[in-house]
């Protein structure tokens, strides 16, 4: 579940948007002069000289060709067929969760949690249960991918989830999370994330992120994916592809000592290949015996501070966009959605950094 940036409780600001779109002027180069010899017509004067400059932008070859053959495919797919815009299902009551079930300091407040200073960092018995975290939880995103397909709703995705947490003798963390009000989030199409459960069937040619996060033994496990729903168009499946991809480079640059901010500079370089954005609004954060907290893992390029450090445990959880990465959420407080309506995939894992790399903790 991705920690929002900037809100209430959670006091960090992001970098400023990138020096390209700040000054643009900076990135555009300009040539040598070309000098045209033009002959006039008149007898006996002599020819002048016209100087001509050529401007292009800083721009290799096979991106410009890849955002010109994006915005092709987006033109002729709308020709198509149009994707009428997500709107709101019915939102039935929270699910119960047995008195025996060890439930976070969080619930029972509708408050949102102030995002933790402590850096979660484990000894071996912590690792321990953040192995046993990490391995339900990923076991429970993978069930709730089987359930994927046209007329299924959220709200029997997010029952079925629950239970299935339940009966592992976890609790489902989002329930109650500053409100929060189901067991799962499942952000559909145009979604960022956050989305909540309700009466809404999933469409043929929809895409879905489930986000599941489960509280064993003390210890919060989170990942989600954007699963594919029936026949789903090319533009949606390379947006999911890349997405994932976005996520495997970040995790391939984890290990201790290594530099937070080469995560969000490995994931734009992907993404920018093929012409996406990168949302800045929301990041990837600590994650252990609390929910969210330090550090914050930016996904777009940045300056930010700090280093990893070995026995340390953390989302990364890149969103990418089709369109814009600006954003609307709904009243309900949760759901958020890219503000031109264009399709957003998420994917997510927790990670164990080590002194040579990372375990992906939240891998079946």
């Amino acid at each position: 579940m991705a920690a929002r940036c900037p809100v209430t409780g959670l006091s960090f600001a992001p970098p400023s948007s990138s020096s390209f779109r700040s000054h643009p002027e900076k990135y555009f180069l300009v040539g040598q002069p070309v000098k045209s010899t033009l002959p006039i017509a008149s007898a006996g004067k002599a020819t002048r000289e016209k100087c001509n400059f050529i401007v292009s932008k800083r721009l290799s070859g096979l991106e410009e060709a890849m955002r010109i053959r994006r915005s092709r495919e987006l033109r002729d797919s709308e020709k198509v067929k149009k994707r009428p815009p997500l709107r709101r299902g019915k939102v039935s009551g929270r699910l119960p969760v047995p008195d025996h079930i060890l439930k976070p300091p969080y619930v029972g407040s509708n408050l949102l949690p102030e995002l933790s200073k402590e850096h979660q960092i484990h000894d071996d018995e912590g690792i321990a249960r953040m192995r046993a975290a990490g391995e339900l939880a990923a076991r429970v995103l993978e069930f709730a991918g089987t359930m994927v397909r046209p007329s299924i709703t959220t709200n029997e995705i997010d029952k079925a989830v629950h239970n299935m947490i339940i009966d592992a003798g976890a609790y489902p963390s989002p329930l109650g999370y500053g409100g929060f009000p189901k067991s799962v989030c499942t952000s559909v199409n145009e979604c960022m994330c956050h989305g909540i459960p309700d009466t809404r069937q999933l469409q043929d040619g929809d895409i879905i992120n489930i986000d599941v996060t489960v509280y064993l033994n003390g210890y919060h496990g989170d990942t989600s994916k954007t699963f594919l729903c029936g026949n789903v168009n090319e533009n949606a499946k390379r947006l999911v592809k890349v997405t994932e991809e976005c996520l495997e480079r970040a995790i391939s640059v984890c290990k201790d000592g290594a530099s937070f901010k080469k995560i969000g500079k490995r994931i734009s370089e992907h993404a920018e290949r093929f012409g996406f954005g990168v949302v800045e609004r929301f990041v990837g954060h600590g994650v252990g015996t609390v929910f969210h907290s330090e550090p914050i893992v930016m996904h777009n390029r940045n300056d930010g501070p700090g280093r990893m450090v070995e026995g340390q445990t953390f989302t990364i959880e890149p969103i990418l966009t089709l369109g814009t990465i600006e954003c609307v959420t709904w009243d309900d407080g949760w759901t958020t959605l890219t503000a031109d309506g264009s399709l957003a995939a998420q994917c997510e894992h927790t990670l164990l950094i080590t002194r040579t790399g990372a375990d992906i903790l939240t891998k079946c």
